[in-house]
């Protein structure tokens, strides 16, 4: 089973092509009703427009691929158009090796390297929200190698400008180095699993502090709230579908742990951010699914020469209604407690997501 969903994600082309050279176009529509404010959320509430995306992909040749990825995000009332992916990669390269240049989103973390229209939540947990801006994308370059073992091994780097990350990006310096290792296979036709870890050493991170208040209440796509120069996650899915059959039933274990040092200059040793989540969803009937997610982060907002402490809990009840694999219907309440933020609350959350044009495999 796990050959059957990661192993065709990793080594082959997102689509079939008929002809070779005709880019495949898709668009995923992304929207929703809100209840209420939330903390760290970047919906607003009522009626509002997701993660709205419109992408392109195509082979270049026998030797490149390329995509480019659009977004449109509807924030404190405002359509903002963005670019989140513009990059070529290898296809032909020997021994495993594989090389992406351009706008990309980072593999670091289970999570991040997926589209948020992937996820089985409304919204990244509260770790991802807070220490990666939702989903952490820029410009750089990645090497990843598949190593040639009888299981599942990948290892890789990559350099990044910064300047998603922290909002000031140098343009004569590597901003954030990445590496990240992971390894999985099957235990049985039922049962496969892949475990994670990685680190991101962002050199440019506690630079915009100048003792100012930052309002942390509503998280925004573009750019983490709470940032240091080393970032360490772990990782750990596992998943059971009888006789590795997923279209009928499918149970998803997943978790993460998050944890940022090194604030800033005015941090000492014990001053981190961390942050973790457990989930778990469960397809029990071929359109079916429900999930239940809970999280919790303790992160440090700067002040000056100081930090005060922020807590936040969060538990995810969701249902959703998957008609084919081109349209789902999700319903989700989230329960917050915590300190710090002023919007802690309970929301109701109904969201659509509908994709039409080509779409390609999942990750596992």
């Amino acid at each position: 089973m796990y050959q059957a969903i990661a192993m065709s994600a990793v080594l082959m082309p997102p689509a079939v092509h008929s002809v070779e050279l005709n880019p495949d176009i898709s668009v995923v529509l992304d929207g929703y009703y809100k209840s209420g404010h939330s903390a760290l959320s970047s919906r607003d509430e009522g009626f509002g427009l997701g993660h709205t995306e419109l992408s392109l992909y195509s082979p270049v040749d026998d030797l490149f691929e390329a995509r480019l990825t659009a977004v449109l995000e509807e924030h404190d009332g405002e359509t903002e158009l963005g670019l989140e992916e513009a990059f070529m990669q290898t296809t032909a390269l020997p021994l495993g090796l594989n090389i992406r240049a351009g706008r990309f989103l980072s593999q670091v973390g289970y999570l991040n390297s997926r589209h948020l229209h992937e996820d089985d939540f409304v919204e990244r947990p509260a770790a991802y929200r807070a220490l990666l801006g939702s989903h952490y994308f820029d410009d750089g370059l990645r090497v990843n190698l598949l190593m040639p073992t009888p299981f599942y091994w990948s290892v890789g780097a990559e350099a990044f400008d910064g300047g998603q990350l922290t909002g000031e990006g140098d343009d004569s310096t590597v901003g954030v180095w990445t590496a990240n290792t992971r390894i999985g296979g099957d235990i049985s036709t039922s049962q496969s699993w892949q475990a994670g870890f990685s680190w991101l050493r962002n050199r440019l991170a506690g630079h915009d502090d100048h003792g100012e208040e930052h309002d942390h209440d509503h998280a925004h796509a573009h750019g983490a709230e709470y940032t240091g120069k080393n970032l360490y996650v772990t990782d750990l899915v596992w998943k059971w579908s009888p006789g590795g059959n997923t279209r009928q039933r499918l149970l998803t274990l997943s978790g993460e742990y998050l944890y940022a040092d090194e604030l800033n200059d005015h941090a000492l040793n014990g001053d981190t951010h961390e942050g973790w989540y457990a989930s778990a969803v469960y397809q029990f009937a071929p359109q079916w699914s429900a999930g239940l997610r809970y999280g919790e982060i303790d992160v440090l907002d700067a002040h000056g020469d100081h930090f005060h402490g922020q807590r936040l809990e969060e538990t995810d009840v969701m249902l959703s209604w998957n008609h084919s694999h081109f349209s789902t219907l999700r319903l989700q309440y989230t329960h917050q407690e915590g300190h710090g933020f002023d919007h802690i609350d309970n929301t109701v959350t109904l969201q659509y997501v509908m994709t039409f044009g080509a779409h390609g495999a999942h990750d596992f």
